[in-house]
């Protein structure tokens, strides 16, 4: 096991509510940057990482960087990483600047941003749309090809699930002929109670259905909609003030992941350690963590250019998406809400990230 942290982080339950081309359009590292010392270390050295949801094997780099001290190298004395309440809520929390950094969803930002709101996406975690639509065996017999759901019960949770799988249904010709159900946060179970033949959900719910003894089958979103899953987001002006905080917490993190990238097992380890409830469950935590960064990590961009960056097109197909189903609250240019000027293209471990773990 490797040294980790002396000064260990406890985990914090989040409380209340909420009252260019390769760039984007952001302003970037050429704003202001008086939050930022002179020698180079961040001046915000107390940070906060509000994660999508509750902590799991999907954040594992997060708690891989802290454990470890690589927060800490880089100049921060603590990084408190917070369970989450949905992508929604996180993405809210960033632009309200209530936490310095948040994982959230493409599909989030982009809502949050037409409510008037900026959080803004500073790095790309999960290149790929975690969205499926998935069926057990038993249930539903092989499922190879959106064709097949005619006719069959589908059911998904609320909220952008269900808009990404509505319109994957509506792409390929079968929305009008499904009875397309809201099947609440009970998703998975419904379908092994046979009470559903198919269901729109993430990867992380095929997993849990997979650890209940079910063969499953999972048609992938990402090949009919492209959109980014977990994104690293803060309030715009945050960023421009504080730059060398951010690429600082960016560095940390990308080296988080290629450690957790390449010891899961240990990986898992430090986050059953940190959040001991997880002991019960670390195959299951385990599987999703080996998944996420085996199929969702990678992109030709993330090849070329380095972990953590954007292109163009994803951002634009999810802001089409959302747009035809009358999502937004107002207009919002999907170019203005990402930016890569904070990923540090000098770092080993965003530069060279895929050869490192792929190797």
């Amino acid at each position: 096991m490797p040294n980790t942290c002396c000064d260990r982080r406890r985990f914090l339950a989040v409380a209340g509510g909420v009252t260019a081309t390769v760039a984007g359009c952001l302003g970037g590292p050429g704003g202001s940057d008086s939050g930022d010392t002179a020698d180079g270390e961040p001046a915000v050295t107390d940070v906060s990482l509000l994660l999508n949801w509750r902590i799991s094997g999907l954040h594992a780099p997060y708690v891989a960087a802290r454990e470890n001290g690589f927060y800490a190298d880089e100049g921060f004395e603590s990084v408190d990483i917070e369970s989450g309440d949905g992508s929604d809520f996180a993405a809210n929390q960033a632009g309200l600047g209530n936490v310095e950094f948040a994982i959230t969803s493409a599909d989030q930002l982009l809502n949050v941003n037409s409510r008037g709101l900026s959080p803004r996406c500073v790095a790309v975690v999960m290149q790929r749309n975690p969205n499926v639509v998935f069926a057990t065996r038993d249930g539903f017999g092989e499922l190879t090809d959106p064709e097949q759901l005619e006719g069959a019960t589908v059911g998904s949770g609320p909220g952008m699930v269900r808009q990404m799988t509505e319109a994957y249904l509506e792409h390929h010709g079968v929305l009008e002929s499904v009875d397309y159900v809201d099947a609440g946060f009970d998703t998975v179970q419904q379908l092994l109670a046979g009470d559903l033949d198919a269901a729109g959900g993430v990867f992380g719910d095929v997993v849990d259905a997979e650890h209940q003894g079910a063969t499953v089958d999972a048609l992938s979103i990402d090949e009919t909609i492209r959109s980014y899953g977990h994104l690293v987001a803060t309030d715009a002006e945050f960023a421009e003030s504080n730059e060398t905080t951010v690429r600082s917490f960016l560095r940390a993190t990308a080296r988080g992941a290629v450690w957790a990238s390449t010891n899961p097992a240990d990986a898992i380890a430090l986050l059953v350690d940190a959040q001991p409830e997880l002991e019960e469950v670390r195959e299951n935590q385990t599987d999703k963590w080996d998944r996420m960064h085996a199929e969702y990590m990678f992109s030709e961009t993330v090849r070329e250019r380095g972990w953590g960056y954007s292109e163009s097109g994803p951002w634009v197909e999810t802001y089409e998406t959302l747009a035809a189903a009358d999502v937004f609250e107002d207009d919002v240019d999907p170019e203005t809400v990402w930016t890569n000027d904070y990923l540090d293209d000098e770092s080993e471990y965003i530069a060279d990230y895929a050869a490192r773990v792929e190797s």
